[in-house]
């Protein structure tokens, strides 16, 4: 009788066609080999797509360290890869190098589901499947959990009613309504947050995405376009927010009102925005830049879907400001 094949603790195999559960595992996993792991934040982490690794990648990679040091190896997109990268990647996956972590996300279908029963046998499984409509309530009652708030059903149904079903804007208005509410959250204050986004101002959607409040951010965006305001209007707005963060971020500074003249700004936008800099890193106000650059060429007709680069911006603003 053949020996059972046991789970190595060192590899993990995330499964699922939901690309934020998927990517939440990833993180958690990551998190946890740093915490166990002496090198601690410092653990060496290398990201590929499995279906462009070779061989020679791999040996160097899984091999024992000639220094002793422990590493992660996340391939990502395994549905995608050809079955000789897949062949490989797995007999990598049942013998670990020791002091070698490897993650594998596969969706559970494409050109390698036949791959993932075997992956099975010798992984840590972490599950990523798409919810069912019915298991969205306690999934968003769990996430409330996540911030030590235990949330009655009422609120559990108007947060889904205002956000809907995509998972990664649920899980952001559950950590703004518990940021906001101070983790008293009740059904009124879920009404009153999404009431709230009716008479908003391209300005105020800025303020929104580049304080980091991208739930607000985005329902806000969408209700101001539904209402009729221009998406190049809202992109000068968040063009002018950005640039003052730049202006005021490459002073480094205390900033006094005496500068508003100087920088073209009202004392108060000026303190305001003064407020939000301080947040925000040299890489992040550079990122920034570049995004609502790209942002006013869409929304001026050089290519692209304006409201879909909006939705972008505004997201990537958000979470730059975090």
């Amino acid at each position: 009788m053949p020996t059972p094949i046991t789970p190595s603790p060192q590899v993990h195999l995330i499964v699922g066609a939901e690309e934020f559960l998927a990517e939440r595992a990833r993180l958690d996993i990551v998190a946890q080999l740093k915490q166990q792991s002496p090198e601690g934040e410092n653990l060496m982490v290398t990201t590929l797509r499995a279906g462009d690794v070779t061989e020679s990648e791999l040996i160097e990679l899984c091999s024992p360290s000639l220094f002793g040091e422990d590493r992660i190896v996340v391939l990502t997109k395994l549905e995608d890869a050809g079955k000789e990268p897949a062949d490989l990647i797995l007999k990598f996956a049942v013998n670990p190098a020791p002091g070698v972590a490897i993650i594998l996300m596969h969706n559970g279908g494409g050109r390698t589901k036949a791959l993932v029963p075997k992956l099975k046998k010798i992984a840590t499984v972490h599950q990523a499947e798409k919810l069912r409509p019915q298991e969205r309530m306690g999934w968003v009652t769990n996430e409330f959990r996540r911030h030590n708030v235990r949330p009655t059903p009422d609120v559990v149904q108007a947060v889904l009613a205002g956000v809907g079903s995509d998972l990664r804007e649920l899980a952001s208005a559950v950590s703004q309504l518990v940021a906001d509410t101070g983790g008293v959250v009740t059904a009124q204050a879920v009404h009153d947050y999404y009431a709230g986004v009716a008479e908003v101002s391209g300005f105020d959607i800025a303020d929104y995405a580049c304080s980091g409040q991208e739930q607000r951010a985005l329902v806000s965006m969408r209700r101001a376009l539904q209402l009729g305001l221009e998406p190049a209007a809202l992109a000068a707005a968040l063009a002018m927010k950005v640039s003052g963060i730049a202006r005021l971020y490459s002073l480094r500074g205390r900033v006094d009102k005496s500068l508003a003249g100087s920088l073209g700004m009202h004392p108060f936008v000026l303190e305001k925005t003064a407020q939000i800099a301080r947040r925000w890193s040299g890489d992040a106000v550079s990122d920034a830049v570049i995004l609502v650059a790209d942002l006013d060429a869409t929304v001026k007709g050089q290519g692209g879907d304006p409201h879909f680069a909006l939705e972008n911006a505004v997201r990537r603003i958000s979470q730059l400001a975090r």
